[in-house]
């Protein structure tokens, strides 16, 4: 069972999206923000992050250049999860070293395919 880590700062949010991926097969790890989801990453090592940008404290971007730049973590893959659509957004998301980007509110469907595609489980069941 894969492991993911959710940075997210609303709680409704974070509820909301770990009980959907838990009921797809997924464990789920959860912080309400940068700092600590950095923490977690590095003490976790979870299989994926689904990383929100726009968090209190260090963003998303931050707490992605932070992942990415420490050995024990770089290789884990990060997918932008961001209510923020426009393209500078999501070019700025790949410059911090996010692997994917996906938009809210979340269309479930598409994110778990995001996820499996990174972890080489495309054609696991949904």
């Amino acid at each position: 069972m894969s492991r993911i880590l959710l940075v997210e700062d609303n709680e409704m949010n974070r509820d909301a999206i770990s009980r959907l991926l838990e009921r797809r097969g997924f464990t789920l790890l959860t912080a309400p923000d940068g700092e600590e989801g950095v923490r977690l990453c590095r003490e976790a090592l979870p299989d994926l992050v689904l990383m929100d940008l726009g968090l209190p404290g260090i963003d998303g971007f931050e707490a992605t250049r932070r992942i990415k730049a420490d050995p024990a973590t770089q290789g884990i893959p990060v997918v932008a999860l961001t209510a923020r659509a426009l393209t500078s957004d999501r070019e700025a998301a790949f410059e911090a070293g996010c692997d994917d980007y996906d938009t809210k509110p979340v269309d479930l469907t598409r994110l778990v395919a995001k996820i499996r595609q990174l972890l080489g489980r495309e054609g696991d069941a949904p």
